[in-house]
């Protein structure tokens, strides 16, 4: 099995209201590739990490192997989610292990 962690900040320029509509669409939209990519065994978005976090948003995920974590990297639902990731986050980190 395959942990792919990711997280990321918000970019500057957003109110509030706009950064939790924001995460709550990353959220739904990045759980919901649980039901069309195969190979997924857990994907879950935290949206509301503690105050003595440096991080605003979090991806925690596991995958069959890592052939399974390609093919949610290449998928076209997880690409088209990514594009707007990428208009409203920054800083991403990313780390991949087998368990």
């Amino acid at each position: 099995m395959v942990r792919h962690i990711v997280t990321w900040n918000f970019k500057e320029g957003f109110t509030e209201n706009e950064n939790k509509e924001n995460a709550q669409k990353i959220k739904s939209s990045l759980e919901d590739l649980t039901q069309v990519v195969d190979g997924i065994i857990e994907l879950t978005v935290c949206i509301a990490p503690l105050p003595s976090s440096n991080r605003d948003i979090l991806l925690n995920s596991l995958f069959q192997n890592e052939e399974a974590l390609s093919t949610y990297q290449t998928h076209p639902e997880h690409k088209k989610i990514g594009t707007f990731i990428s208009t409203v986050l920054q800083n991403r980190s990313c780390i991949d292990y087998n368990e």
